[in-house]
């Protein structure tokens, strides 16, 4: 027994490590695809940097592993096999729709399939439903404030700089965009690059039955320091090889953009994660960018969004919630059923 429970953990190491990749291989969209749609960065430069700083962003601040990997089931659902069924689910739905071209939130996919994989065992029960709750609300808060952000500091730039040379407008905010991608892949790195660390240290606290360590889980601990180094690895691999399809639909297809309207979609969904990364609170980058760039687009004028593009991207959002719920359910309902 204790052989197979090794093997079990080993199986979740390798595909939390694989959920990270397509993690960073669907969102690495959301950190460059402004500044490449803008032409401020090459796609080549645009990844280095993405990867860089996602992967210092995945290597600080615990506080959304801890809120995914012991807030969201109670212990008694918390098995290996709950969480293989949960990873099976959002890795592949992930790698679909990283295929046909649609940004995801890997976050809430994963917190869905979770809530469903413990439900297959013990009922409704196994969900933590005032973690359950915050995270769910943050689905309609985080895009709303993303949206509106853009919205409301595009304005405010256009006002600001009303009298400014358009070249001039162009040089700096070109120049801008690279700090704004940086803040983007670290926010990104923070939030959702904490997915594959809190994966590992439940699938940890689950080996050893040591709770403990959730406490001594840190990037300076002498025996869990790799857990955070192999997960940013991970998820900073995957945008280093980018997601072209993804890039090419949220920075060149939802609507026109220019470096300032880039730099202001990035600032503002930046914000938006780093507020939540600080409060514990699991979002999809996925969203908060999408919806930026959809408000900055909108201060142009609501025809210049494509929204029929937007609309595909929303029901990509809405999707991932059924979908991975009911592959959860499913995947945990069958193994727990075979072994």
């Amino acid at each position: 027994m204790p052989e197979t429970n090794f093997f079990l953990l080993a199986l979740i190491i390798l595909l939390a490590i694989g959920f990270g990749f397509t993690n960073g291989l669907n969102d690495a969209a959301n950190a460059i695809a402004t500044a490449i749609g803008t032409r401020a960065l090459s796609p080549r430069a645009a990844v280095t940097l993405a990867a860089i700083f996602n992967f210092a962003g995945a290597a600080t601040g615990l506080e959304v592993a801890r809120t995914i990997g012991k807030g969201i089931l109670v212990p008694e659902a918390m098995t290996f096999l709950t969480i293989i069924a949960a990873l099976i689910s959002v890795i592949g739905w992930t790698a679909f729709a990283t295929y046909r071209g649609l940004p995801v939130s890997l976050t809430h996919g994963f917190v869905v399939a979770l809530a469903a994989s413990g439900a297959a065992v013990v009922g409704g029960q196994a969900v933590v439903w005032s973690v359950m709750n915050r995270v769910m609300a943050a689905v309609v808060t985080a895009p709303l404030l993303g949206f509106i952000g853009g919205f409301i500091v595009m304005v405010a730039l256009y006002w600001a700089l009303r009298r400014v040379a358009p070249d001039k407008i162009r040089s700096l905010f070109s120049k801008l965009q690279i700090p704004a991608s940086a803040f983007v892949a670290y926010a990104h790195g923070k939030n959702d690059g904490q997915m594959p660390v809190g994966v590992i240290t439940m699938a940890l606290v689950t080996f050893y039955q040591d709770p403990t360590i959730w406490d001594r889980l840190s990037i300076t601990d002498s025996q869990l320091w790799w857990v955070i180094v192999v997960s940013a690895l991970a998820i900073s691999s995957g945008m280093g090889l980018g997601g072209r399809r993804v890039i090419k639909t949220v920075g060149m297809r939802v609507t026109n953009l220019r470096p300032i309207h880039g730099f202001t979609a990035q600032a503002s969904a930046a914000g938006v994660i780093e507020v939540a990364s600080q409060l514990g609170i699991p979002v999809s980058t996925t969203h908060c960018v999408s919806s930026a760039v959809m408000g900055v687009g909108a201060t142009e004028r609501f025809s210049a969004v494509r929204w029929g593009i937007a609309g595909n991207i929303v029901a990509a959002w809405i999707l991932t919630f059924p979908i991975c719920g009911a592959l959860g359910y499913f995947f945990s309902w069958l193994l727990h059923t075979i072994f």
